[in-house]
């Protein structure tokens, strides 16, 4: 390689890297604020919430049966009182008589 050819090839490699350093944007997720807890904690509320409703139309079109109807609701209840009380515990918010019961039955299972 000639010393022409070294320059030529600096020349673009520093070219290049001004065009990236200048040029290239961000992705917005990279800007966009990290989830935090009580962030996933509310998604989790709500998705347990719309389950309730689905279910509960769902049973009501008859496509569960009485006992499967009450057991899944039990549990998604159960679930939703867990996600309220750890939101409790996180804000350090008054626990309501639900998020104590959830917060008993987390420590017996």
């Amino acid at each position: 390689m000639s010393n022409v050819d070294i320059a030529v090839a600096c020349a673009l490699l520093a070219a290049a890297t001004v065009v990236f350093i200048f040029m290239v944007q961000p992705e917005a997720s990279d800007s966009a604020p990290h989830r935090t807890k009580l962030d996933q904690l509310l998604e989790r509320r709500d998705a347990i919430y719309e389950n309730l409703r689905d279910l509960r139309f769902e049973y009501r079109a008859g496509k569960f049966s009485e006992a499967d109807y009450e057991e899944t609701k039990r549990l998604l209840e159960v679930e939703a009182a867990r996600v309220l009380a750890d939101m409790d515990q996180l804000t350090g918010g008054t626990p309501t008589p639900a998020t104590r019961q959830a917060a008993t039955s987390k420590v017996q299972r």
